[in-house]
């Protein structure tokens, strides 16, 4: 068998496992199933291609038909207790060092992903691929404060992230790490989190304190 022939059949039958895997996420729920599993992230996805609704849902197939399996692991109690203490340290500096405050909670977002059985950080994109299909509602919160860390120091103030984008970051992430850090869900795609039910629910600021500086 030619090389040639082996390649088009691999295509063909990726294409084919796509397919089936898109149908069989519409059957459980309907022509709506996709956009009812990701809710918002549905809505994203859409947006990245122009509102080429096809493409989105062939994007968000191929993401279930890679991560829909995983299994998240149970974080033990000691385990719990140092994400937990990290980012509670994470906000308490955001007021002098907001910079290194957003950074750490990416680091942290990637390190309990990867503690709960997802892919490690170092494949970011993927990461973010299968916390999609798991956590869907929370998911940007991630991406937000992701690139509020990568954003450079210097540079024109369009390419910097403000203290306010940062902050909004900060929240948003929160979201995620209250899905993360507590008890695994049997529930599949969109995961919501009770933010704060085990510990206050309130960042070390908020929307009618004064903005903390920039460091």
């Amino acid at each position: 068998m030619s090389t040639g022939l082996i390649i088009a059949i691999v295509i063909v039958a990726a294409v084919v496992v796509v397919a089936a895997v898109l149908l069989a996420v519409r059957s459980r729920g309907g022509p709506q199933g996709l956009k009812r599993r990701f809710g918002p992230e549905y809505e994203r996805t859409v947006a990245q291609h122009g509102g080429d609704t096809k493409a989105a849902e062939r994007e968000l197939a191929e993401r279930v038909q890679r991560h829909g399996s995983l299994h998240e692991r149970e974080l033990d109690p000691a385990e719990r207790e140092r994400f937990t203490a990290r980012w509670t340290t994470a906000q308490e500096h955001f007021v002098d060092s907001p910079r290194e405050s957003v950074t750490e909670a990416d680091r942290l977002l990637a390190e309990l992903a990867a503690a709960r059985g997802f892919p490690a950080g170092a494949q970011y994109d993927e990461q973010v691929a299968a916390l999609s299909v798991h956590h869907a509602d929370h998911v940007d919160g991630y991406r937000r404060v992701h690139r509020a860390a990568l954003a450079p120091v210097g540079g024109s103030p369009l390419s910097q992230a403000g203290t306010e984008e940062m902050r909004t970051a900060m929240i948003e992430a929160r979201s995620l790490f209250e899905d993360l850090v507590g008890p695994a869900s049997h529930e599949h795609g969109r995961h919501r989190a009770d933010v704060g039910a085990d510990s206050g629910g309130h960042l070390p600021w908020s929307a009618n304190r004064s903005r903390p500086k920039e460091s």
